[in-house]
């Protein structure tokens, strides 16, 4: 209830229960990296946190747990086959299962929901009408994510996109953006007040990844290993580097490397059939979704790691976690200039003109031939990991965020249960 107290405060006096409730489509927890991280800094402020979101298929495979206080909610979703058919069946099984498993959790004071789809401010205003106010977490822009995948600007379904964008930012009392060019776009497209909309970068978790002594039989007897980390959606780029490896081979001479790459998505198949049709089977490895362990080895061994993700609407104003991870365990980067690439790598990438495959083949090369500049840049990707884009600064500015929401106190929820002054207000 919320009503509840909680102790643990200097003078031994309980203190009220401040119940969120974080709303996940697109991907179980903690698979979610970025979500977990949040629920963590919430539950060590002294939140009690729910998660509603998807199974996973081989892990977070549980349909009810609590993991290091976390209250978790698993409900099943097939993932959309077949066009816009299948992403109504998909899209209306989860709210269907949101909006069941958020009667289940009960009033809460804070609803949290990441897109995509900007489909989850109906269960946050369902929960709004009950006392709640509603943080919109934007992980992705959804109409350039449809003009990236489909290259259609004037449709009926882009329409429909941008018309769910501007109903979530209307619902939403904060906004939390990923980088400044989301924030810009919360502020110029949503019009959002600019002090209701909060930078919360996601940062590789430093516990989880950091290197480990390489091992060279990794390298499948070649000389230098390349590394791709990341998903594999028709957006992802990784046909992109397929091309430039083949390049790197064809045009330059180059058969003194492996790569290997590690993740799996729409789109994994297509890239190993891919792989085959360039010739690339004895020197590329798919290895799908992988554990933690094993992904650390592979990273601490890697020469080069790779970010091949192409110039789009999308990509050019997205924050990689892939090129993050990279920084992290020291790998020197080869991107194409995407403006969101060089606010995070900065001098840790070297950067191909947008979409030039023979640029991209000809900088992993350069690289491959320079040791020294390889450690230089790995040097210089974790120093900025450990400084401007610590998780540390992200905390603080998502514990910002919740105070604003809740303008400096705890909401009434539905019950009429007040919650003054339950915990520390961040100030902003």
């Amino acid at each position: 209830m919320l009503g509840d107290t909680a102790s643990g405060d200097a003078t031994g006096r309980g203190r009220p229960v401040r119940r969120a409730l974080v709303l996940v489509e697109n991907l179980s927890v903690p698979f979610d990296r970025r979500v977990w991280q949040e629920c963590t800094t919430l539950r060590d402020a002294g939140w009690t946190v729910h998660v509603v979101c998807p199974r996973g298929t081989k892990r977070d495979t549980e349909p009810e747990t609590e993991i290091d206080g976390v209250r978790i909610h698993r409900y099943p979703l097939r993932a959309a086959t077949g066009g816009p058919a299948g992403y109504l069946r998909e899209y209306g099984a989860a709210l269907w299962h949101t909006f069941r498993l958020a009667r289940k959790v009960g009033p809460v004071h804070v609803v949290h929901a990441c897109n995509p789809p900007d489909l989850l401010f109906l269960p946050a205003l369902w929960l709004k009408r009950r006392g709640a106010r509603f943080v919109f977490d934007q992980h992705d822009l959804v109409p350039e994510l449809y003009l990236s995948r489909f290259g259609r600007g004037e449709d009926l379904l882009y329409r429909g996109v941008r018309a769910l964008e501007r109903l979530t930012y209307r619902a939403a009392d904060v906004v939390i953006a990923t980088n400044e060019s989301y924030r810009d776009v919360a502020v110029r497209r949503g019009g959002k007040r600019p002090e209701d909309v909060f930078v919360v970068r996601s940062a590789p978790d430093v516990e989880r990844f950091h290197p480990v002594p390489p091992e060279p039989e990794l390298k499948n007897g070649k000389p230098h290993l390349l590394c791709y980390l990341g998903v594999m959606g028709p957006q992802d780029g990784v046909d992109y580097a397929l091309r430039a490896l083949a390049k790197l081979r064809d045009d330059l001479g180059r058969t003194d490397w492996h790569a290997v790459f590690v993740g799996a998505g729409d789109t994994f198949d297509e890239m190993v059939e891919l792989s085959r049709r360039l010739g690339l089977e004895d020197q590329v490895r798919f290895t799908g979704r992988i554990p933690d362990a094993d992904l650390v080895r592979y990273l601490s061994t890697a020469d080069v790691c790779l970010s091949p993700d192409p110039h789009n609407p999308l990509n050019d104003v997205s924050t990689m976690n892939k090129v993050l991870e990279y920084m992290v365990m020291g790998r020197p980067v080869v991107s194409f200039d995407l403006r969101e690439a060089r606010v995070s790598a900065g001098d840790a990438a070297v950067y191909a003109p947008a979409n030039d495959e023979a640029a991209f083949a000809g900088l992993v090369a350069m690289l491959l031939d320079d040791p020294e500049r390889r450690r230089l840049m790995g040097k210089t990707g974790q120093e900025r990991i450990g400084g401007q884009l610590s998780w540390q600064n992200s905390q603080r500015s998502l514990l910002a965020a919740y105070a604003a929401a809740c303008d400096g106190r705890i909401p009434v929820p539905a019950d009429g249960t007040t919650a003054r002054g339950g915990g520390r207000t961040v100030e902003r």
